[in-house]
Parts: C-alpha cells; structure tokens; sequence
C-alpha cells in the first residue's frame, strides 16, 4: 500500500517551506521513524522522520523547491509496486506574475500538438493561477523556461511534465518561447529571506526601545570559576556566561512579571510561566531554542538544556516545538568580541537581553582605580507592552544579581 508523504505543519503560522535535502534516494529504503528529509521553515532547517516504513518509490518535490503545508512531496511503498500518475498527488497552485502582454510585449499564438498539447501560449492575464506539478515546476526552473507560456494537459489544466518537455523541445526548434525569471533562490538565500522578513516585521509591529547598563563581573567571574569543576564532576557540565545571564534573567522576570508578557490585540498580558529562549547562530541563519520553566531549574539544570538544544540545533535536529512558546530571549554575542549591541525582539515577545564579551577595564572602588571584568547588558523591549521605569527597574535587577552572583543559587 502506497503511503503519501506530506510536508506536515511544523509551527502555528507556517504556510510553507522549503526541501532542502532529501536524506534517501528514490528506491532506497527507510524505517517508519528515521529522517528522510530536510526541511526549512520560517523558523529553522528541520529533520522530517518517515511517516512509514518501506521504499522511496517516487520523489515528487525536489531539493530547492517550495511547497504549501499539506503537500504530497513523496510516495512510500513496496519495491515493484505501481506507482499510481504522480499528478493526482500535487495540491500545490503557483501564483502568475503579471503578464508582459499587459506592458505591451507579445509572444506569439499557441500551436497545438498532435498529443493535444501546446510548443507555447500567450502570456495568462495578470492575477492568473498557474497549476502547475513540482516536478514540471524543477524541470522548467532548471532549463530556464517559462511557465506562463505553456498550456497544462493535465486535470484541470494543470501544467504536468510532459508539457514542459513539449515546450524544450519546441524552443529547441526555434520556437518563440520566453525565458524564464530567475529560479528559486538558494536555500542559505532563502532563509536569509526569512530572517529579514521577520526582523522587519519585528521593527515595524512593535515600539522598540533600547536601554544599556555595565555589569561588574568581578564575582561572577570568581563564581564560574569555582563552580565550573564541581559541576563539570558532578553534572558533566560547563557552565557559561550565557547559562548564568539565563538563570538571572529568569529570576529577574519571576521579581518583574511586566516584562515576562506580550501584547494581544488592544492590551498587554502577563504569562504566568517562564520560557526563555537562547539564540544559537547557524551556518545560515539563526534559531532560538526555548529553555521551559528555567525559573526553576538551577544553574546546572540550564547549562545542561541549553547545551543539548544548541548541539541539536546545529545538527538540524530540534523539534518544532522545542523553538515556541518562549517568553523572553537572551542573545550573546560577547564570543565575538562585541562590546554592546541592540538586539532586536523577537515577536510576540516583549523583552529581549543582549549580552556583550566579559573584557577588563579601570573602575573606580571606593577611592581607587582597579582593572576589573565587566559586561554590557542591552534590553530591547516593546514600548507598547512597558515603560521605560520598570523595563529600567527590571535591567537594575540583572545587573544586581550578576554583581552579587551568588543569589543565582538560591531556590
């Protein structure tokens, strides 16, 4: 029995995403369970596991090609059994990019076949639907033909592979055929796309305001470094900045429960549980894996997460679920020498901490002048959700706790 591979729906707002790789080939065999592709989403570059256990009989979307959630993307079966026409399987519709004809260019009449098909075909009307097969889609991407010029035989007009066949050859004799826009962009460009996309949408939704306070480390610093042998023996743990800057925060936002909120509709909401989320850069973009309830988990409990979901992020093996629901965001980019920065929300958020490196510099204790370790500490919150006096208070309590570290250790 023949069993359809979908592109499931990986986050609440996802419409779409992107076959970066297929981890079979077609005719290759594969466990119900075990990865058989990835898949790149608004949020990140995800394994998929196989719905069923059998042989790759027919890959119906290739690498590189978008498609709409729900979409048959693959056929699972037996070796030798049929395979049933690929294209009663395509759900997909395209949208037509405004026709030329409308700028005043034509391309010539349609000339029909002896199968019934059509060698080309005037531009559709702006606003058109295109039905075209994703495997008719790849075939014209990859020789440059465009799709608006073809006439589909397939089920309702659908474009199917044949037709593009039809149509490469035509053009190969002579045959007026335009060429086709720009292929699909790569998919590092892609979710370069993605991410700037929502970093737009994230400045232009929301009131974004930025305030920066020093962080004394001296005692932090002394903490890490007693602590970090005894964890690393008892818990298998190397505890960083990062994990004691997320222990702090959490504990910041259980004292200050404003900025632990969204805004919704015409008004703000409290949540009552603690996610925060920790910004892991990739090779091609970033993810932000959320660490549950870090309220209550302890310095080494938050270590321990933090390393397993950014070793798994990097490995493109996180679960949807493990990227949502966070309700504050800690973002470091001290390990690349960064002083300070202004870190962008990450929305429906309404607060977001940018940690800077831990660089040493003259400060003045008491009457004298000492070289002591510090840290700039930047948060971004929504203006709409807070003001300034508490998101202030709130910054005044993080810059506390580090400066008096071992307050992290408590319950």
């Amino acid at each position: 029995m023949t069993t359809e591979v979908i592109l499931p729906k990986l986050g609440l707002a996802q419409e779409e995403g992107t076959i970066v790789k297929w981890l079979k080939p077609e005719g290759g065999r594969v466990a119900k369970g075990e990865p058989l592709f990835e898949v790149m989403t608004d949020k990140a570059t995800l394994e998929v596991e196989s719905p069923a256990s059998g042989v790759v009989l027919r890959i119906l979307v290739p690498e590189g090609e978008t498609v709409p959630v729900a979409a048959t993307i693959a056929l699972i079966g037996e070796p030798g059994e049929r395979v049933p026409a690929a294209d009663r399987f395509v759900r997909e519709e395209v949208e037509a990019v405004p026709s030329r004809a409308a700028t005043g260019s034509s391309f010539g009449q349609v000339r029909p076949t002896e199968e019934g098909g059509s060698t080309g075909a005037a531009l559709r009307a702006p606003g058109e639907r295109i039905r075209i097969s994703p495997r008719a889609r790849a075939l014209a991407a990859s020789r440059g033909l465009d799709v608006r010029v073809i006439t589909g035989t397939g089920p309702g007009g659908r474009i199917v592979e044949q037709d593009v066949q039809q149509a490469l050859a035509a053009r190969k004799a002579s045959t007026p055929v335009p060429a086709a826009s720009p292929s699909s962009p790569p998919v590092a460009a892609r979710m370069r796309a993605i991410i700037a996309r929502r970093m737009l949408e994230s400045l232009q939704s929301t009131a974004q305001l930025t305030l920066v306070t020093e962080a004394d480390m001296a005692e932090a610093v002394r903490l890490r470094e007693e602590l970090a042998p005894e964890l690393e023996r008892r818990d298998g743990v190397n505890v960083t900045y990062t994990d004691l800057v997320v222990r702090t925060a959490a504990l910041a936002l259980r004292d200050h429960p404003a900025l632990n909120a969204r805004w919704e509709g015409e008004g703000a909401r409290r949540l009552d549980e603690v996610h925060i989320g920790v910004a892991v850069a990739l090779d091609d973009g970033l993810v932000v894996p959320v660490v549950r309830h870090a309220d209550r988990a302890t310095v080494s409990q938050i270590s321990a997460a933090i390393r397993d979901l950014s070793e798994r992020a990097r490995a493109l093996r996180l679960r949807p679920e493990e990227m949502q629901g966070g309700t504050f965001t800690v973002t470091n980019l001290g390990m690349f020498e960064v002083d300070a920065f202004t870190p962008i929300l990450n929305p429906p958020e309404a607060a977001i901490l940018g940690m800077g490196r831990v660089h040493r510099r003259p400060a003045a204790v008491g009457e004298r002048v000492e070289i002591r370790p510090a840290m700039a500490l930047s948060l971004t919150f929504d203006h709409r959700v807070v003001d300034g006096a508490p998101a202030s208070q709130f910054l005044q309590r993080i810059k506390h706790l580090l400066e008096h570290p071992y307050l992290l250790l408590l319950p």
